[in-house]
C-alpha cells in the first residue's frame, strides 16, 4: 500500500479534461451570506436558453474535504452537467478555500450551510424551488446525505465514494484507524479548524476513541436513512480503505425511495478519483438527474444494484438486489508469542480457485495478552501467481489483559484474488508491521515494553460473490 495513503484519503484530487462551459451558460462568482455572517464562496451557471416554466431544475455540487469547488466545477463542466439542462452551483465548504468560518467536518453547522445554499438557489426566479439536486464526492457526499435526513427537501441525490455511518468509518469494532485519522486531521490547517476538533482529536488519538461516539453521530445519516423516499444514487468504491463497500450496502438496505448502488473503480486510497469507470458513472448520475428533475424516462428499476468488473470494459450489469455471496474458510494453525514490535505471520497454500472478496472478511483467533497489550491489528495480503502483491483488507479490535478468541471484522471491500494466488494474514500491534508504508493502523499510543501476545490458530473466512463480475 503506498505512503501516499494519508493524503489520498484525505481529498479527492480531480483531474478532469473537460472543456470550458459552453457561451451559452452565464458564469458567476459569488459570495452566499450564512445567518452567522459567515460568507461561502460560490460559482453559479445559468443557461442562457427559453427557461422551462417553474424554473431550471438545478444541481449544487459538494467537494471533498481539503478540496474546493474548483474541484466540482471541473466535475460539472467536464462531465456535461453544465450546459442547456440545469443551472449548476458550487461552493466551497465552511473554512475551505475562499469561504470563511472553520472546518467542522459536516457537523450541525455545515448542514445549516447546505440548507442555506439550497434554500438560496431556491429562492431565484430562475431556478425551480421543487427540481434542485445534490452531488457530493467523500465530505461531500457526507454532507448531502446529512443534509438529506435533516430535512434538506433534495429532490434527488448522487454521492460518490463517501461514508453514512462516520463512527464505523473512522474506528470499525472500536479501534481507531489512527493513521487515516492523523492524515485526515492534517489536511485542515490549524487555524481553520473548529475549536471542538482539537478536544475530540487528543481523546481519540491517546487511545479514547468511545469520545468520539457523539461526535460521529452528528454527522452520521445512516440512523435516519430508512425514512428516507427521495431517489438516491450511492456509488461506492470497491477498494476504499476509508469509506468501504459496507457503507453503502447498508444504506441501500435501508433506503425506502428510489435507490441505486454503483460499485466500481473509483475511491480512495488504494483508488482514485477519476478511475477508469468515472465516465460511465457520471453518466448513470446525470440519467439520475433526468430521471427526477426533468421527468426523463428512468433507465433504472427502483431499486438497482451493480458491481463493476476490476477489468473495467464500458458496461456494468445491474440487478434489482445486492449480490449474493458465499463463504470460503481457510484455517491458518500456529502459535506465536510476541513483544511490542513483533508480528505473527501466517500464509496459505494456493487457492484452488479464484475469490471475488465482496464483504468483510472475519478473522477468529485465540488471544492471550498480558503487561498492557491492548490492541490486536489484522492486515490480509495475496501474492497473486505473478508475484504481484494486494492488500485485500485490514482491520483492528481492542484488547484487555486475559485469554479470549476474538473476532476481527476486515473492511468491507470487493477485491478479486486470483486462482493460485496466497494469501497471507500478519497479526501485530499496527499496519505497519505488514509493511512500513501501510500506514493505516499506527502504533499510538505506543504498548507498555511489559506487553506480551500469544496467538494461536487462526480461521479466515472470505465472502466472494457466487457470480464473480471480474474474469
Amino acid at each position: 500500500m503506498p505512503r501516499l495513503l494519508l493524503t489520498a484519503a484525505v481529498a479527492v484530487l480531480v483531474l478532469v479534461a473537460g472543456e470550458a462551459p459552453a457561451a451559452s451558460v452565464a458564469r458567476q462568482e459569488l459570495a452566499i451570506p450564512m445567518d452567522d455572517g459567515t460568507s461561502l464562496a460560490a460559482t453559479l451557471y445559468v443557461p442562457d436558453g427559453e427557461m422551462p416554466a417553474g424554473g431550471w431544475p438545478a444541481l449544487v455540487f459538494l467537494h471533498g474535504l481539503a478540496g474546493d469547488r474548483g474541484q466540482t466545477n471541473a466535475i460539472a463542466e467536464g462531465y456535461g452537467f453544465v450546459g442547456q439542462d440545469y443551472a449548476v452551483l458550487t461552493f466551497d465548504a465552511r473554512g475551505h478555500g475562499q469561504s470563511g468560518g472553520l472546518v467542522g467536518i459536516d457537523g450541525p453547522r455545515e448542514v445549516a450551510d447546505t440548507r442555506a445554499v439550497r434554500d438560496w438557489l431556491a429562492a431565484r426566479p430562475d431556478v425551480s424551488d421543487t427540481k434542485i439536486g445534490a452531488w457530493g464526492i467523500s465530505y461531500g457526499g457526507g454532507a448531502a446525505l446529512n443534509s438529506l435526513v435533516a430535512g434538506v427537501p433534495w429532490a434527488a441525490v448522487v454521492v460518490v465514494q463517501t461514508w453514512t455511518d462516520l463512527y464505523t468509518a473512522l474506528a470499525p469494532q472500536g479501534l481507531l484507524k489512527s493513521g487515516v485519522v492523523a492524515g485526515l486531521a492534517a489536511s485542515i490547517p490549524e487555524t481553520r479548524r473548529d475549536p471542538s476538533l482539537l478536544a475530540l482529536q487528543a481523546a481519540i488519538l491517546s487511545g479514547s476513541p468511545a469520545a468520539a461516539h457523539t461526535w460521529a453521530a452528528e454527522r452520521s445519516s445512516l440512523a435516519k436513512l430508512g425514512s428516507v423516499t427521495t431517489p438516491v444514487l450511492i456509488a461506492q468504491g470497491r477498494r476504499d480503505f476509508l469509506f468501504g463497500v459496507g457503507q453503502g450496502t447498508t444504506a441501500f438496505e435501508r433506503l425506502r425511495g428510489p435507490k441505486a448502488l454503483y460499485v466500481g473503480l473509483h475511491g480512495h486510497a488504494p483508488s482514485s478519483f477519476p478511475a477508469a469507470d468515472t465516465g460511465y458513472l457520471m453518466a448513470q448520475a446525470r440519467s439520475w438527474f433526468d430521471t427526477y428533475l426533468r421527468g426523463a424516462p428512468a433507465t433504472h428499476p427502483p431499486a438497482a444494484v451493480a458491481v463493476a468488473s476490476e477489468r473495467f470494459a464500458g458496461q456494468a450489469r445491474w440487478t434489482a438486489s445486492l449480490p449474493r455471496t458465499s463463504r470460503t474458510t481457510l484455517a491458518l494453525p500456529g502459535v506465536s508469542t510476541f513483544a511490542p514490535g513483533g508480528k505473527s505471520v501466517r500464509t496459505t497454500t494456493r487457492l484452488r480457485r479464484a475469490i471475488e472478496v465482496f464483504g468483510s472478511p472475519t478473522v477468529r483467533v485465540p488471544v492471550a495478552a498480558s503487561g498492557g497489550w491492548s490492541r490486536l491489528v489484522a492486515v490480509l495480503t495475496a501474492r497473486t501467481p505473478q508475484g504481484k502483491e494486494i492488500v485485500v483488507s485490514a482491520g483492528g479490535i481492542p484488547t484487555r489483559n486475559g485469554s479470549r478468541t476474538v473476532t476481527i471484522r476486515l473492511f468491507s471491500q470487493a477485491t478479486f484474488v486470483p486462482r493460485r494466488s496466497r494469501l497471507t494474514l500478519t497479526l501485530a500491534s499496527s499496519s505497519t508491521a505488514q509493511s512500513a508504508s501501510n500506514l493505516l493502523y499506527l502504533d499510538q499510543p505506543p504498548l507498555p515494553a511489559s506487553a506480551r501476545v500469544r496467538i494461536g490458530t487462526a480461521v479466515l473466512a472470505l465472502p466472494g460473490l457466487r457470480s464473480p463480475v471480474t474474469r
